[in-house]
């Protein structure tokens, strides 16, 4: 098990972003964060294999379907053993 943090730009806030990627990670497994910050980008904390982490950063790149994803970045992070994958208001 590994974790990500993950931060997309583009237009990602008020596109249903947020809720479409708890959707692919609860599917997938992935436990952790996501939010949107203040600059406009959202920023995602995830947690799983290294397979299903794969398949959702190469999901984040895509976005849901009224994003549009300009570019991703992708960092290795500690674990902190998250329980489930929520969507934070703040």
């Amino acid at each position: 098990m590994k974790a990500l943090q993950i931060i997309v730009s583009g237009k990602v806030q008020g596109v249903s972003f947020r809720a479409s990627t708890k959707a692919v990670a609860d599917q997938m497994g992935i436990k952790g964060t996501v939010k949107n910050q203040t600059d406009g980008t959202v920023f995602i904390e995830a947690e799983g294999d290294d397979l299903m982490l794969g398949f959702f950063t190469d999901w984040c790149k895509e976005g849901s379907d009224e994003a549009s994803v300009d570019h991703i970045d992708v960092r290795e992070t500690q674990i902190k053993n998250y329980l489930n994958f929520a969507v934070l208001k703040k």
